[in-house]
């Protein structure tokens, strides 16, 4: 089950190395490897590989009757093949250095890798016999079964977390693939998963359909390519996830709120359905305008004026969320002190129809567009950056040309462009409001 933590940095990763690429699209070699789309970029670091990689085997294609099942499936590949054990990998691994996991996210299972240039070839070899041949130990599944109920009923008395989870769900419909499922019902369906469920998902979702691997760094495209070829040979199966309906617009604002004992602040988030994905043409302004109102920083309208200039919360902030497979959701998020909450409310809601009504501003534009260009730039300029964003652009539905294009389509947009994509998307009459903590009414009484 993901932890509805949002993000907007295009690539992120751990530094590996500087990649100084020019141009993506010059260096890159791309081929299709029994089924799998393969991009592979030789860069100027010395030594260091990075692999990322993604399949459509995510939170949103596990049953209804078992929300778990995706996850549980994710979590126990790195527990051990039928050839080797959990503790055996790890020595291989750590024998030269290098590092391989896997994480379960609402609609793909993400593969991200590391490695010495001369132990490609390890590392390329127990990804393949992770993914294809998981041992699935009754051993190793109950205490992947305990550490996993852990961690969500930890993520319960996050205020945080649960304003996030409840939010997905005032917004996104059933059967959308970005409505989280309740905690309580994912604990209820890890509780009953056995093996036998496990074997059958891994033997429905898991496959080179859908899957995309990319290597950036110190690499042999052919030799690389090789390897791949060797090590995914004769695997077939997967499938790629039916296109989702859009989530309706909201007929009317919403409030909804969750009482917690014993919390120093309120987690609040508002916001709506976007109906629009990334590769949708108002996607990219509506980034743009979102990160003047909120994400930007501390030059964001939101934290200049409800937290710097009015003192209301430490930390305020908008996003954009969940459009890549999907539709995805526009929302402001922050924390605030009880006895300030109603008028922090009131203060965000104030500087949302402000930038609503009114637009952003030219010099606000300009600001925007070179602060943005420059993270995605950095973000490029490791190995692991690279590889994020090409990964990520591509499951976007865009074409590889785009990772060099998008500082040219940024640098172009216009302000019209901008606040005609706030006004298309966003309606400030219709937010739904999601509050977490100990929630205090006008008189100061806690309210559950």
């Amino acid at each position: 089950m993901k932890q509805l933590q949002p993000f907007l940095i295009l690539a992120a990763g751990l530094l590996a190395g500087t990649a100084a690429v020019a141009s993506v699209t010059a260096d890159a070699v791309r081929a299709e490897i029994h089924g799998i789309d393969v991009v592979i970029v030789p860069t100027g670091v010395q030594d260091v590989v990075t692999i990322t990689g993604s399949l459509p085997a995510g939170d949103d294609r596990s049953p209804a009757d078992n929300v778990a099942l995706a996850t549980v499936t994710g979590e126990m590949l790195d527990q051990g093949t039928v050839r080797h054990d959990k503790f055996a990998i790890a020595q291989k691994l750590g024998s030269v250095g290098a590092a391989l996991s896997f994480g379960v996210g609402s609609n793909t299972l993400q593969i991200s890798g590391k490695s010495l240039r001369p132990d490609l070839p390890l590392l390329v070899g127990l990804l393949a016999e992770q993914l294809r041949e998981p041992a699935f130990s009754e051993a190793e599944l109950a205490k992947q079964k305990k550490q996993l109920d852990g961690g969500i009923r930890a993520q319960l008395d996050d205020p945080g977390f649960r304003a996030s989870d409840a939010f997905s769900r005032a917004v996104f419909p059933p059967g959308h693939p970005n409505r989280a499922a309740p905690p309580e019902q994912f604990l209820a369906d890890l509780a009953r998963t056995d093996v036998a469920a496990v074997r059958r998902f891994h033997s429905q979702f898991y496959g080179p359909t859908g899957m995309r691997l990319v290597i950036v760094g110190d690499v042999d495209p052919a030799a690389a390519q090789a390897e791949i070829r060797k090590a995914f040979k004769g695997w077939t199966g997967g499938s790629v996830a039916p296109p989702a309906p859009r989530a309706p617009e909201l007929a009317a604002p919403r409030t909804e709120a969750i009482f917690m004992a014993d919390k120093a602040s309120v987690a609040v988030v508002m916001g709506q359905p976007t109906q629009l994905q990334y590769a949708d043409p108002d996607a990219l302004p509506l980034r743009l305008g979102t990160r003047i109102l909120g994400s930007g920083g501390f030059t964001s309208r939101l934290m200049a004026n409800v937290r710097d200039k009015e003192g209301l919360t430490y930390g305020i902030s908008a996003f954009l969320t969940d459009d890549t497979f999907a539709d995805g959701a526009w929302s402001v998020q922050a924390d605030f002190a009880p006895p300030l909450l109603e008028q922090g409310i009131a203060s965000t809601r104030r500087q949302i129809e402000i930038w609503h009504t009114d637009g952003v501003t030219d010099a606000e534009l300009a600001r925007a567009k070179t602060e943005l260009a420059g993270t995605y730039q950095v973000g490029l300029a490791t190995t692991s950056g690279l590889a994020g964003a090409i990964l990520v652009m591509l499951n976007r539905g865009m074409p590889l040309s785009f990772v060099d294009d998008y500082p040219k389509r940024i640098a172009a947009m216009t302000r019209d462009e901008v606040n005609g994509a706030i006004r298309r998307h966003i309606d400030p009459a219709k937010l739904v409001l999601v509050k977490a903590g100990t929630i205090e009414d006008q008189g100061g009484e806690t309210k559950p």
